[in-house]
């Protein structure tokens, strides 16, 4: 695993995330985000049902979320 891409505890939860060197910038996974604040079992689940709900909210999501390979709990690289 590269240096840039870990781990973090976020509200006693896994959060993976993943660094950008160029733009020193943090992302992690909206899915792992979400499953923090809202402990839901089913984050993706979770996240399909409140773009349903607002519009604007699918929209948002959709359009301002960079895809960036992160390692899945069967490490295994996949865009989240």
């Amino acid at each position: 695993m590269e240096t840039n891409k870990s781990v973090a505890f976020f509200e006693n939860k896994k959060a993976r995330r993943y660094f950008d060197k160029e733009t020193e910038t943090w992302f992690f996974p909206v899915v792992d985000i979400v499953e923090a604040l809202t402990e839901s079992i089913n984050s993706t689940d979770y996240l399909k049902k409140l773009r349903k709900r607002g519009s604007e909210l699918g929209f948002y999501i959709g359009t301002n979320c960079p895809l960036i390979e992160m390692l899945t709990n069967g490490k295994t690289l996949r865009n989240k």
